[in-house]
């Protein structure tokens, strides 16, 4: 599991590549995800204390006898289901968002506005332009204080 500050990427990857002895703290085998905010992973550890705790930059570490017994039967066309609320991970689950924010959190709000049609850019995790003109447009439109950031009122009028 990841840290509070780099949490575990929640959405649906793909296997972007696999790799044998990766690196020091990566185990006996990598399993790496098509996140297109960072690089994460399924992987090995040379720690095994470490697995299920809040200790990782976001990646999932297994036990290295583990991660080689599914190893061979991952391809790269193989989907990767990471199952949470992207909201509720942090002690105060609503971070404030601003330009240059990543994560499954800044993916959610680009679904939700693109559904309300403020966003017609990617869902992608990472904040950008376009993004950001979404957020002023809907706090606009919403009543909301002229800003460009995702906070405590926006979340509100978003209804989460």
């Amino acid at each position: 599991n990841g840290k509070m500050e780099t949490p575990t990427p929640i959405g649906n990857w793909g296997i972007r590549w696999k790799g044998v002895n990766w690196g020091t703290g990566f185990g006996t085998r990598w399993i790496g995800l098509t996140v297109p905010w960072g690089i994460y992973g399924v992987h090995g550890t040379n720690k095994p204390h470490s697995i299920g705790s809040y200790a990782s930059h976001g990646c999932i570490r297994m036990h290295n006898r583990n991660v080689e017994e599914i190893y061979p039967w991952v391809q790269k066309d193989a989907r990767i289901i990471i199952v949470g609320n992207p909201f509720t991970y942090n002690d105060h689950p609503f971070r404030l968002m601003r330009h240059n924010s990543r994560g499954s959190d800044v993916m959610e709000i680009q679904r939700l506005l693109k559904r309300y049609g403020y966003y017609n850019g990617p869902i992608d995790g990472i904040w950008g332009g376009g993004l950001e003109r979404a957020i002023v447009e809907f706090r606009k439109d919403n009543g909301l204080r002229h800003d460009n950031s995702v906070d405590h009122e926006m979340y509100e009028a978003l209804g989460i």
